[in-house]
């Protein structure tokens, strides 16, 4: 499946669906929109589809639907626990809310009651250099001294 911009309508319509809780973080993953709890995804749009992250049952009850499929963001490469919403459901706003609900409220085994995930920090910037250390006056570097296996040659 090649990686193309979603479109502006299916992201809004994402945006639309997701519940009002401050639980839930919005921020984009494999560049396109995504929600989060605990930060753990759990619904996302990705190119022209919107899927979920559902629990055994509800992903079987899911892909019973005609349309639903599992998520393969790479041929090949399927999301184990996330599910494609079919098209009659992208089409009906109370059942794309009601299955975001089921991604963002699933038994046990789900998004919220998950450890939260916690980011790997990045490391800090090195150290500025004083502005004299290497320099001469008139803002041209000082010229290294040369090793002495340099200056025999």
């Amino acid at each position: 499946m090649p990686w193309t911009k979603a479109p502006p309508e299916l992201v809004e319509l994402f945006y639309a669906a997701l519940p009002e809780d401050p639980a839930v973080e919005r921020r984009k993953m494999f560049g396109y929109p995504c929600a989060f709890v605990n930060g753990n995804m759990f619904t996302g749009v990705f190119a022209e589809l919107i899927m979920v992250r559902l629990p055994d049952e509800q992903r079987a009850e899911l892909l019973a639907i005609e349309g639903a499929a599992p998520f393969e963001p790479m041929a090949g490469r399927p999301m184990k626990e996330y599910v494609v919403l079919p098209e009659s459901v992208l089409r009906n706003e109370r059942a794309l809310k009601g299955w975001i609900d089921k991604a963002r409220l699933p038994a046990p085994a789900a998004a919220l009651t998950m450890p939260e995930r916690l980011r790997t920090p990045r490391p800090p910037a090195p150290p500025a250099l004083p502005r004299s250390v290497g320099r001469r006056s008139g803002g041209r570097r000082a010229a290294l001294p040369l090793r002495s296996s340099h200056r025999e040659r």
